[in-house]
């Protein structure tokens, strides 16, 4: 139960912060929304600052999960691999545009860069467990350690959307930049 209603608490929070913005947004009114008491906040969020980190765990928790159900099984290639992680890193960063660039603003001021490390450890380590089997199909040649390629790799991706969606550099055409990321992380993963 009680996970039940810290999840309740942040997704509230999602919906009102996306309504009128962070700094607008008050605990009353996250708890009034969700039908629960206020200290029942306070059980699970010192301030709602802690709010940051908690939606960005949520946002990149609902992304790994859409990962793992695209492959129930190991992909059969690195482009079948690559591909679903371009499309489903764009996918949500188009669903979430809105709260991204407050996440980073808020991680970058209340809390440090290590949480960070923390909440993208899980999908680090399923995308080191997809190269290990791709390499033992010899999709993949790379010296590089699959710890530095897992987070190269997610991190190039997260890039290329973020720069299409919250800033529109150097592409209009979605398909276009994914495309490029495509190919950039292909011959830096099977040169």
């Amino acid at each position: 139960m009680s996970a039940d209603k810290r999840s309740l608490l942040i997704n509230t929070a999602i919906d009102v912060i996306r309504e009128q913005g962070f700094e607008k947004t008050s605990v009353s009114q996250i708890v009034g929304r969700a039908g629960v008491a206020q200290g029942t906040f306070y059980l699970y969020f010192k301030t709602k600052n802690e709010l940051i980190p908690a939606i960005a765990r949520e946002i990149f928790d609902i992304q790994l999960d859409r990962t793992k159900e695209a492959f129930p099984k190991e992909p059969a290639s690195l482009d079948e691999l690559l591909k679903k992680l371009i499309e489903i890193t764009y996918t949500i960063t188009e669903e979430y545009k809105d709260l991204i660039t407050f996440i980073y603003s808020g991680m970058a001021f209340y809390h440090s860069f290590e949480t960070w490390e923390q909440i993208y450890a899980p999908y680090y380590e399923w995308l080191m467990s997809k190269f290990v089997s791709l390499q033992d199909t010899g999709e993949i040649q790379t010296d590089t350690p699959f710890a530095y390629a897992a987070n190269y790799t997610v991190g190039f991706i997260e890039h290329a959307a973020e720069s299409f969606y919250l800033s529109g550099a150097l592409s209009e055409n979605p398909e276009q930049s994914k495309h490029e990321c495509f190919v950039f992380l292909r011959k830096a993963l099977q040169p």
